[in-house]
């Protein structure tokens, strides 16, 4: 009756399959656009265009010719200044620069038509130490965008081969991955998972505890690179958080099926202090490794805390009676079970009345001599006068 859930990691796929580059983060563009005038570009269109997937950003211009966009995917854009939209429509362009590079910070790009006539009309265009640095970037990105192709034609393969149960070929596929490269957070997760997942299939117990110990060995290096992004970025991303609380609370199931319910418990509350909204699943993660563990009074205290974070979870509820029920005494021919034992099978039955428990909590209810109330908790009507 014990069930243990886990947290899939997808993150990563998901984006592989999506258009913007897959691991980095969302950028921010910035620029003051001028004419041959020198006058400010007013309501004028700068257009980013990812040469890598084709996704364009139409960012407009203010009163003062500035223009600003969070959210930009880094990568190599071609980039188009517009009179206005009608003369971006009719691809009228006032200037372009093309192979620009956007990073995960902040990237300024300014346009001054003024200058660069003037540049045009003396001849003079790259020095050739900045004609160097143009073409060490461009080979850097180049070198960056093969590599992500790789990688994620890498995981693709390695997902199908997930799905269809083939976790082995899903190792080889990804341990070749992080050979290519071992700085993504992602890719040790994605590893340490198909680990996890290929050990419940073992019949021989050594190789079973072998691929748990490899999960927690990844998920470990997974949390320490994601860490060390986090501390490095200026900038906060809630989903971060999220992500590396999926990693804590994966580690701590391949924990607890190793006999480590301690270091199980470490892991789901670091993972619950980082994700709260996503608190009850943790703790109930860790109700059922100290269930399987025998530690009772642990367990129960674990499910409080998973019914705290979020009251209508049933199966804590019914998770929290058999623990109890667990402790239950014989006086003379009759069951006496710990108070709050019969309230916590109500409550289980209020909430899921037809549930897969139902039949059990009502069951374990008869054997304590209680009613059972699939209504509990609910105020009763008041009766009308005759």
């Amino acid at each position: 009756m014990k069930k243990h859930f886990a947290v899939s990691v997808l993150v990563l796929l998901m984006l592989g399959l999506s258009a913007p580059p897959l691991f980095s983060q969302a950028g921010t563009v910035k620029g003051i656009c001028k004419d041959v005038q020198g006058n400010p570009v007013v309501d004028g269109m700068v257009v980013y265009a990812n040469q890598d997937n084709g996704q364009k950003y139409t960012l407009k211009t203010n009163k003062k010719g500035e223009y600003f966009s969070l959210g930009i995917t880094p990568g190599t854009y071609n980039v188009v200044l517009y009179k206005n939209a009608d003369d971006a429509k009719a691809n009228k362009e006032m200037f372009h620069i093309d192979h620009f590079q956007v990073g995960a910070d902040e990237t300024n790009l300014d346009f001054d038509l003024q200058k660069e006539q003037q540049k045009q009309a003396q001849g003079q265009g790259l020095t050739p130490e900045q004609l160097k640095q143009r073409q060490e970037q461009e080979a850097k990105v180049a070198k960056e965008n093969t590599t992500i192709k790789q990688l994620n034609e890498m995981i693709v393969s390695a997902s199908t081969a997930s799905k269809a149960g083939d976790f082995d070929s899903a190792i080889k596929t990804l341990s070749e991955a992080t050979q290519v490269d071992a700085t993504r957070d992602v890719l040790w997760a994605q590893l340490a998972d198909a680990y996890r997942n290929s050990a419940l299939k073992q019949t021989d117990p050594a190789e079973r505890t072998r691929r748990l110990q490899e999960a927690i060995a990844d998920y470990q290096k997974a949390i320490d690179l994601k860490q060390k992004a986090i501390d490095a970025s200026t900038k906060k991303d809630p989903q971060d958080a999220q992500r590396l609380a999926a990693f804590y609370n994966n580690m701590g199931e391949a924990e607890g099926k190793t006999g480590k319910p301690d270091d199980a418990i470490k892991s789901y509350n670091q993972a619950a202090q980082l994700n709260p909204e996503n608190a009850a699943g943790y703790y109930y993660n860790e109700g059922a490794v100290l269930t399987n563990a025998g530690k009772v009074d642990d367990a129960i205290a674990a499910f409080d805390k998973c019914i705290t974070a979020d009251p209508t979870k049933a199966d804590a509820y019914y998770q929290k009676g058999v623990n109890m029920i667990g402790k239950a005494t014989l006086q003379g021919d009759k069951m006496v079970a710990p108070s709050g034992t019969a309230e916590a099978f109500q409550k289980y039955l209020e909430l899921q009345p037809n549930g897969p428990y139902a039949d059990v909590a009502k069951q374990m209810l008869t054997s304590i001599g209680a009613s059972v109330e699939t209504g509990y908790g609910k105020k009763k009507a008041a009766k009308k006068s005759q």
